[in-house]
């Protein structure tokens, strides 16, 4: 892996898509990180070597948002997503790393399929307090997986229509909590380790970069144009995963 151009290309596309979202350009497609770097290296390694990158990001973003969350909305969703980071716990010791990359590719579909709908007013309506529950588990659940918990957050917090800031901020609260609670679980199942801790290490200095490329890119791109060209990604991105998936091993 070290040595390898290929891991080293895709790994800064992943992390500079990362920082994209972080930076509101591309709002949502961090979650299209993990299942990018799965296509070079296994599901499992991938979540792993990604999770530092993630909580160096979400401390600057709490930091910055704090005191925007919504309290009551984190009452209701932090619950749900520490059962679900738990049921994602027990997925990662119970299926193989190739069936996993499937699981990843499906949710890579899925988050496309939602990010589509949304744009319908027909999901404008807004939820019950229990589907946000049950948003908050699959978020967890996804999330642990391969950090691709947003969409079924989103899927909840969208249509309560909170402001922009509010949005922003509990989002950030919400995932800087599950992914800090990712750390014991993801130690225990051996998914940290020296190397991998080191590659997320050589990453970092990417993380920023991609805040500040989606800055830029929002001033002299048209939206509509670079989220069609994200939706095409995922959409070969999540066929091959599950490819891959699925053929003979």
């Amino acid at each position: 892996m070290s040595g390898d151009p290929v891991f080293w290309l895709v790994a800064a596309l992943a992390v500079l898509l990362m920082g994209l979202s972080k930076s509101g350009f591309a709002s949502g497609f961090g979650a299209m990180a993990t299942p990018l770097l799965a296509l070079v290296v296994p599901v499992p390694e991938a979540a792993a070597i990604m999770l530092p990158l993630l909580l160096v990001m979400d401390a600057t973003s709490v930091h910055q948002l704090w005191r925007h969350r919504d309290p009551a909305q984190l009452r209701l969703l932090l619950p749900a997503g520490l059962v679900g980071t738990l049921l994602g716990m027990g997925l990662f010791t119970a299926v193989p790393a190739h069936l996993l990359a499937a699981v990843v590719g499906a949710l890579t579909l899925l988050f496309l399929a939602q990010r589509v709908l949304a744009r319908s007013p027909a999901t404008a309506r807004v939820p019950s307090r229990w589907f946000g529950r049950a948003m908050g588990v699959a978020s967890g659940f996804t999330s642990f997986i391969a950090h691709t918990g947003s969409p079924p957050l989103n899927a909840y917090l969208l249509p309560t229509r909170p402001s922009p800031l509010s949005f922003a901020a509990t989002s950030a609260v919400f995932f800087a909590a599950i992914n800090l609670a990712k750390w014991l679980p993801y130690f225990w199942l051996g998914l940290l380790d020296g190397q991998r801790l080191l590659t997320s290490l050589a990453l970092v200095p990417l993380a920023p970069i991609g805040v500040w490329v989606g800055v830029r890119l929002s001033q002299r791109i048209s939206p509509r144009a670079f989220f069609w060209l994200v939706y095409s990604g995922m959409l070969v991105t999540g066929l091959k995963l599950i490819w891959d998936g699925f053929k003979p091993h």
